[in-house]
């Protein structure tokens, strides 16, 4: 099998019970890859911002969960923001069926296996 593919999960912190749901999908034993994230409920302090750092420049990608939520998550946003600084592949995975909020900058899709199989195959 090739090597596991690691992948930063951005999502708002109201969103969490969605990513849960995605990181169940890794738990599938024949997944070649590996979600983390970095979901804190306190204030995103330096040190906070330097994990996040050391975590997606170890990613393969990004996957950012897109809701109405994300437009005013700050640590949302700073991820993101640290993604694209750090030159990784972003895909917008709409978290909820009935909600197609955009975020400037980031290609969005119906969340699907194929979708997400498909970015995580293009990594």
């Amino acid at each position: 099998m090739a090597d596991k593919k690691i992948l930063f999960i951005a999502f708002a912190i109201e969103d969490e019970r969605q990513r849960d749901f995605l990181k169940g999908q890794s738990l599938h034993p024949r997944a070649p890859f590996e979600f983390i994230d970095m979901s804190v409920k306190e204030p995103y302090d330096k040190d906070w911002k330097d994990r996040v750092r050391t975590r997606i420049k170890r990613s393969h990608g990004v996957i950012a969960l897109v809701s109405k939520n994300s437009l005013t998550s700050t640590g949302q946003k700073w991820e993101l923001e640290c993604a694209k600084e750090e030159k990784k592949p972003i895909r917008g995975i709409w978290a909820y069926s009935d909600d197609r909020t955009n975020i400037e900058g980031v290609a969005t899709y119906g969340w699907s296996d194929k979708n997400i199989s498909d970015f995580i195959d293009s990594l």
